[in-house]
């Protein structure tokens, strides 16, 4: 699936001393050039519909839909809405990580059994999870429990099969050294498969993360469990375009803070690993 005065490449003397990588040297380029593209992109959504490309019935100026949504983020419904959309995220996310970990190394450290299940894991994970909202509301009518069973259905295959590869990729070498040393099993779990498969690890729980964002708006917006999707699918329904688009913005900016938020995890995490230290050189 789907994961930088000298020699601005190496760290500095100081930081190595310290043990600890060096502060991205491009970051404030790469800022101004994101921002730009997103005053870009604003300047061309507002000159679209004020030049009647579309009509401003269906797109309105983006000047309209920013002030719709300053104005909606003062009433408290919105922020409801918001920690609700999370709620539903935050949980249905924790249980699809603790499931994805436990069985993805139990599976995982077993040859014979990741053979044996590997012809159902291929079969449920293409399965759509808004295929099975019909069901989820006939399990669970509008609670949700119905957002909850779409969630974490989504986000355990993207952590569970990046924990598969993780425990796959253990360095056969490092195996064999733990037990010639006397290692246990515990002991070889945590200081030869943990840290082989952290990587794939936090790149599942990131894009997992995504999806589980994406099918808990998803289930509020269909099912009708309160949150930023209910409210969207209420906007809609009452005409009100430039509210739509406003609270649109806001899921947007929600998927940005929890990306940002899982790539500083991710760096917390994986400090020490070469992928990150190359993105940081990068």
């Amino acid at each position: 699936m789907s994961t930088d005065i000298a020699d601005p490449a190496r760290p500095s003397a100081a930081a190595a001393a310290e043990g600890g990588p060096p502060a991205p040297k491009r970051a404030p380029n790469r800022l101004l050039l994101g921002a730009a593209g997103v005053a870009a992109f604003l300047l061309l959504w507002e000159a679209v519909p004020r030049l009647g490309i579309i009509p401003g019935r269906f797109l309105p100026p983006a000047t309209e839909v920013l002030a719709t949504l300053g104005e909606r983020v003062l009433l408290p419904e919105f922020w409801i809405a918001v920690l609700d959309t999370l709620i539903a995220w935050g949980l249905g996310l924790a249980i699809a990580f603790a499931a994805a970990v436990v069985l993805g190394f139990v599976v995982g450290a077993v040859p014979a059994l990741r053979r044996f299940t590997s012809s159902t894991v291929e079969f449920l994970r293409p399965i759509p999870s808004v295929a099975l909202i019909p069901l989820a509301i006939l399990l669970y009518g509008t609670d949700l429990a119905s957002t909850l069973m779409l969630v974490i259905y989504a986000a355990f295959w993207q952590i569970y099969i990046q924990v598969l590869y993780g425990v796959g990729d253990i360095d056969p070498v490092a195996e064999q050294t733990a037990r010639s040393y006397g290692l246990g099993r515990f002991a070889r779990l945590r200081y030869v498969a943990w840290p082989s498969a952290l990587p794939y690890l936090m790149t599942g729980l990131r894009l997992g993360a995504s999806v589980a964002l994406i099918l808990a708006v998803t289930g509020q917006l269909i099912i009708g469990t309160p949150g930023l999707g209910e409210q969207i699918a209420v906007a809609q329904a009452s005409g009100a375009t430039a509210l739509v688009y406003a609270l649109i913005i806001a899921t947007g900016a929600l998927g940005v803070a929890v990306n940002v938020g899982l790539r500083a995890l991710e760096w917390r995490a994986l400090r020490w690993h070469v992928s990150v230290r190359g993105e940081e050189n990068a």
